[in-house]
Order: structure tokens, then C-alpha cells, then sequence
């Protein structure tokens, strides 16, 4: 620990993976560090809690991918063991079983994107619809995820980004859209082009193994967050919880020298935001500070999605033949994902019964549902894709409504989202909705997006060693000459032709 920090006191807004990585390296750099939940527990919407019967219950699963190096490094650093080994998942539609993954790190090692195309095994979709898709590899090297890169393509749809690269209707319908629908959380009309490449990238084309996934073997919160507390309380951070932000206090200076949180001030020498942008909104809306400026006034503009999360508890064994699966086709606008609990998490190994997770991304037209008709509806969805639930019984339930829970990467939304950097001298933003340029995303690009931040209170206030952050794999070298190439024609073009068409 290093002493000569200890008086400067930094204030870290929200426990999600963003705000504890923050709080965690920073107390481990001898800040006095204090992070406000406005929640009753560390980790927000990841965490996972218990019901006051005791059975453990989650505001929906979140898998951890090959790719999520950041993450990794900090579990092995924590000495904890909290995921399964590397599971295969499949896909179904109301036709049934749909598409079956390998562990893609297992087979011979092929050049990107071959091994996700010649190793995932397609039960219906022809071969003729996926070689449709070839033509879209152009648009994967052209954006590189620069700032440019991402203002050319967030103006376009992901639906017209691939009917423009020639992708068949079927390939769309039956492999794209799932995967936006329960990767972005949107069907491909209101989802990002850029956000759609990027995304698709980092967790399926970059490498053969990205797609490869393990899971939390109970919930995050008692599994990883628990632990990773101890381990912050230890290094002398705080953490309080129930501490709903009101406001900032600015110096004249431009400083940020105050979190309000109601009728009580913590002081502070540096600010990190990290919480979801539907809570972010919530703070402006009630800051008068950050109202007056028009980069925190602009995050009206940004949306986030309705979330389903159930978990059912039926009174036989049922054969799932893979712990994860994801599921479209049943509704026009919705994605859902299953996981046998049975398999995944440590406290139903021996159940008597069977544990399902299931959860409903863009889940709009259920929230107003009472619990008893989305059950109903959850088996009905789960016998069409293994019949043996159909004489099954559910013999308890818990249904989490969760509205405007994930980010909406919607397009033309870019231009809106905050860098790091805030116009604040000393306030710092962090969050999978963040601008930043690692290239990864969902929880491990929240939790870099943390160091980040921590790294910019440590650059200004010119104490502590930086973290190191683990780069995401480098792009393989015949993706490496094809965008040097791609960036060599594009400056030709743009030095000898007028740039006056629109981005």
C-alpha cells in the first residue's frame, strides 16, 4: 500500500464489475477509496440474491467468454475457483434443435473466421445460406473499432448492413438476429451496425475459441463479488451500500469536491461513475451540476432494454442436453436463453428435481404479465424445445422483472455515449456503455472500462501505479494485412475524390 495517497479521498458510484475493479485498484494503491451502491449489495443487476426461502436467484445468467483475458487475470489474482469448465450450448427454434457448438478450443486451430464456420454443426440452415455471409467479412476488416470506423457504421441498421453485404434472408432470420437478440438485446432493426461488428467480433469471429464460454458455478454475487469485497475491505476500501446519488458539488476550479447522496456529502478529490446508463440518467436527472453540462444532458438520448429473468423448479429429472442454450423464433422482437442449473451451479447437483433458468431479452410485451401467466408461458416455450417438460410440474418459481436493465446500443447512438474523460477535471466515467477503444465487451469491457478510470484518478492525482490492462488477442496476420490494406486504398481515395457523401 502506498502511503502517500492515503489523504487523497476518491469517490466510486456504483458496485457493478466497473466500480469494484475501480475501488479494488485503487486501495490497493493506498487511496482512500469509498464506493456507494445505491442498492442493498455489491454488484447491481449481476450479483444474484437469495429468496426468503433461501434458493438462490439472479437478475438473469451472464456467461464469461475465452476472450475475457481482463476478467481472468483478476480471478486468478483473487484465488478463487467460481466457474465450470468450458461448456458446449446449443440453439433452438419452435422447429427444435437448430445448432449445436463445439468447445472451439479443442479442435485443430483454424484461420478466422473458417473454424466458426466449418466447426458449428447446422441442423437445417443449407450451406448455400451460409456462404452468403462471406461477402460481410469486408465490413468485419473495415471496422477496426476506431472512432471513425464506429461514426461510419452506427448511422446504419444492422438489418441493412446485412442486406447491403448480399446475406440471405434465412441466414438473417435463422443465425444473425438470435444472436443480436441475445447479444445486443435488440432485433437487428434497432440495433447499432457498429455496435452489431463489434460485438460479433469480439465474441464469435475474432478467434475460433472466443465463442467458447464457461459459467458461474452459483451466482456472481456469492461466487465472485463476495470475495472480491473481502479482498477490497481488506486493502482499506469501503464500501456503503444504500447510497443513492444526487449530485456533485464543483469548485470554481471545475473540480469535482463533493458526491451528494440526499443530506449527505463525501467528500472527494476524484470522482469515477460507474454504474448503467439507465441509472446515469437517473443521477442527471437529479443533478444540477451535471445538467449544465450538455455531454450528461445528451444521455437522454440513450436507451437501455427490458429484461425477463424466471427460474423454475420442476419435480423430475429432465435430460438437457446442454447446459446453455439460446432460443428464437417464438416471439417476433425477443430473444431467450435457457441453462440447466442441474449442471452449472454447485447447489443443484443433487436436486431432486429440475432447475432452469430462463430469461427474456427486449422482453417488453411480458413485463406487464402477472408471474402466473409467465410461467405458463416459460414451460410452454420449454416443451417445444425438449417435450419432457410438457408432463413435468412446476413446483416453485421467481419471476424478476427488469426494466431498462441493458444498454440499447441503438443506432446513431454513439455520438451521445461519454468518453472516460468527462469535461470535469477530476470526474471519470466508466461502464459497458463507455466509449473506449480495448475493443472488448459486455462484463469484461465494464470491468476494463474501471481500470481505466482508475488509471485516469491515478494520472491525475499523480499517485500509485497504473493497472495493467490485458490488450484483447491480436487480430490474426491475415486480418492484420487485409485492413492495412483496406486503410491504404481508403486514403488514397479519400486524397483523390471529394469527401462530400454522407458517413
Amino acid at each position: 500500500m502506498i502511503e502517500a495517497s492515503q489523504h487523497q479521498k476518491v469517490v466510486v458510484v456504483g458496485a457493478g464489475w466497473a466500480g469494484l475493479g475501480a475501488t479494488y485498484h485503487l486501495a490497493k494503491q493506498g487511496y482512500d477509496v469509498t464506493l456507494l451502491e445505491a442498492g442493498s449489495y455489491p454488484g447491481g443487476l449481476v450479483a444474484g440474491w437469495r429468496t426468503s426461502g433461501g434458493r438462490s436467484v439472479e437478475a438473469g445468467i451472464h456467461g464469461f467468454w475465452y476472450p475475457y483475458r481482463n476478467i481472468f487475470a483478476l480471478i486468478n489474482e483473487l484465488e478463487i475457483n467460481p466457474f465450470t469448465s468450458w461448456a458446449r450450448s446449443s440453439q433452438y427454434s419452435p422447429a427444435g434443435l437448430e445448432v449445436e457448438s463445439p468447445i472451439f478450443q479443442d479442435l485443430p486451430r483454424l484461420p478466422t473466421p473458417l473454424g466458426t464456420f466449418l466447426y458449428t454443426h447446422f441442423q437445417r440452415l443449407p450451406l448455400i445460406d451460409r456462404l452468403s455471409a462471406l461477402p460481410l467479412l469486408y465490413a468485419v476488416i473495415d471496422f477496426d473499432n476506431s472512432d471513425a470506423a464506429w461514426r461510419r457504421y452506427d448511422f446504419v441498421t444492422a438489418r441493412e448492413l446485412f442486406k447491403d453485404f448480399g446475406v440471405s434472408a434465412r441466414l438473417y432470420s435463422e443465425a444473425f438476429e438470435p444472436m443480436l437478440l441475445v447479444g445486443l438485446f435488440a432485433p437487428g432493426e434497432q440495433c447499432s451496425a457498429a455496435a452489431t461488428l463489434g460485438m460479433l467480433y469480439f465474441f464469435i469471429l475474432a478467434h475460433q475459441p472466443d465463442f467458447d464460454v464457461v459459467w458461474c458455478r452459483g451466482t456472481v454475487g456469492e461466487k465472485i463479488f463476495r470475495p472480491w469485497v473481502e479482498r477490497i475491505e481488506k486493502a482499506g476500501g469501503k464500501l456503503l451500500a444504500n447510497k443513492r446519488v444526487t449530485d456533485l458539488i464543483i469548485d470554481s476550479n471545475n473540480r469535482a469536491t463533493g458526491v451528494v447522496c440526499g443530506n449527505e456529502v463525501f467528500d472527494a478529490d476524484a470522482v469515477i461513475f460507474a454504474v448503467g446508463i439507465t441509472g446515469m440518467k437517473k443521477i442527471v436527472s437529479n443533478s444540477h451540476s451535471l445538467q449544465s453540462r450538455e455531454e450528461f444532458r445528451n444521455l437522454s438520448n440513450l436507451g437501455a432494454i427490458d429484461v425477463l429473468a424466471t427460474r423454475l423448479w420442476f419435480d423430475r429429472k429432465i435430460n438437457i442436453p446442454r447446459p446453455s442454450n439460446a432460443c428464437f423464433g417464438f416471439d417476433a422482437n425477443t430473444g431467450w436463453t435457457f441453462f440447466d442449473l442441474n449442471a452449472l451451479h454447485d447447489e443443484y447437483q443433487h436436486e431432486l428435481g429440475t432447475v432452469v433458468e430462463v430469461d427474456f431479452y427486449h422482453a417488453n410485451q411480458f413485463m406487464a404479465l402477472e408471474d402466473k401467466e409467465i410461467v405458463t408461458i416459460v414451460q410452454r416455450y420449454l416443451a417445444t424445445c425438449i417435450p419432457e417438460f410438457r408432463e413435468a410440474k412446476v413446483v416453485d418459481s421467481s419471476v424478476i422483472r427488469l426494466p431498462q436493465a441493458v444498454t440499447h446500443f441503438a443506432p446513431g447512438s454513439y455520438r451521445y455515449m461519454l468518453p472516460v474523460k468527462t469535461s470535469f477535471k477530476n470526474v471519470f466515467m466508466s461502464g459497458d456503455w463507455i466509449i473506449n477503444r480495448h475493443g472488448s465487451w459486455s462484463q469484461e469491457k465494464a470491468y476494463v472500462t474501471g481500470l481505466e478510470a482508475a488509471n485516469q484518478v491515478i494520472y491525475y492525482l499523480g499517485e500509485g501505479m497504473p493497472a495493467k490492462i490485458l490488450p484483447v488477442e491480436a487480430d490474426e496476420p491475415h486480418i492484420q494485412l487485409a485492413r492495412t490494406v483496406n486503410r491504404t486504398i481508403s486514403y488514397v481515395s479519400k486524397s483523390v475524390l471529394p469527401d462530400f457523401w454522407l458517413p
